[in-house]
């Protein structure tokens, strides 16, 4: 090979390694995390305060964010949508700022704008959950005020149920979601010209009223059950909510149609139809076992065994 051959040789391979960086910058773009992506927003919204210069006096003014406008930008990475970028559901007249104040009237998609009718998402039965949430007592008593986002947080909201965590913190989380609104009177008074409900009041009639909470999910007692789907949305009013015990407290607890239901599915995968049901069935939700009898019960047991197998070296022994 002579120089001038090797000299384009090279000039190629650069072009080639130039060309294969950019794509490979594009493509990285496409994959940033939203801290990269959507950086410009949550440099204001990401934060308690924020800056910004006033042309006409020529001074910078240092504001607060109010907690309707402050993300946060943890929780956002973490939820469901913490891969988009800002502008996928907001104008991208908002990368300009300060921001148009007509922006202020932009109207919010609903989940069905986005998911409905899209077979990708048709196991979160988007459609069916819209039809049930235009039941709910909820809507029907402030149809212009309540709407997806009044429970689920667009910069926060994650699916609980069906990530495979612990039952306790998706009560946690579930119930949170309820006490937005039910613990809090700022909240609740931009729904309805009501009274604000007192929790505790209301359920005073329940027993070991602490436990309940920490255990089940409000929407337990306060959703009509629905077989295709993991959590209801028809919200029930209070005086159709359920009072008794045997509901959830019986081998057909009404907790394995709710709160155990994916549970109880994945159990199924795993272990096989009938070993889940026995598993599931094998005590009533509520009836906690002891420990110490649990062990007494397998001390007896391996007692029993040795003697079974004691007896039989001796009968062995005995015929030699």
């Amino acid at each position: 090979m002579n120089l001038s051959s090797f000299k384009h040789l090279f000039l190629i391979v650069v072009f080639l390694c130039i060309v294969s960086f950019g794509f490979g910058q594009e493509t990285n773009e496409e994959n940033k995390p939203e801290s990269n992506k959507n950086q410009k927003c949550l440099t204001c919204h990401g934060n308690h305060t924020f800056k910004y210069m006033n042309e006409d006096y020529g001074i910078e003014i240092k504001e607060k964010m109010y907690g309707d406008r402050l993300i946060d930008t943890i929780a956002f990475s973490q939820s469901n949508h913490g891969m988009f970028k800002c502008t996928d559901c907001h104008s991208p007249e908002y990368e300009a700022f300060p921001h148009a104040g007509n922006l202020r009237m932009e109207l919010m998609y609903a989940c069905i704008d986005c998911h409905g009718g899209d077979p990708e998402y048709a196991k979160f039965h988007f459609d069916e959950i819209e039809e049930a949430f235009y039941e709910s007592m909820h809507y029907n008593r402030a149809p212009d005020a309540f709407n997806c986002w009044s429970c689920h947080d667009p910069h926060s909201y994650k699916t609980q149920a069906s990530t495979g965590g612990k039952i306790s913190e998706t009560v946690k989380y579930d119930n949170n979601i309820c006490l937005k609104c039910h613990a809090d009177v700022s909240q609740f008074e931009l729904l309805t010209e009501r009274e604000n409900i007192n929790i505790l009041k209301t359920h005073d009639w329940l027993p070991n009223q602490e436990l309940h909470f920490r255990s089940v999910r409000c929407i337990e007692c306060h959703t009509q059950l629905n077989d295709s789907l993991l959590i209801s949305h028809v919200i029930m009013p209070k005086e159709n909510a359920i009072r008794e015990c045997t509901k959830c407290h019986s081998e057909n607890s009404h907790l394995m149609a709710s709160l155990y239901k994916y549970k109880s599915m994945e159990s199924r995968k795993s272990n096989g139809f009938i070993n889940a049901v026995i598993i599931n069935e094998s005590y009533v939700i509520g009836a906690n076992r002891n420990q110490y009898l649990n062990l007494l019960s397998v001390i007896i047991f391996g007692l029993v065994l040795s003697g079974i197998f004691i007896h039989a070296l001796f009968r062995i022994f005995k015929r030699k």
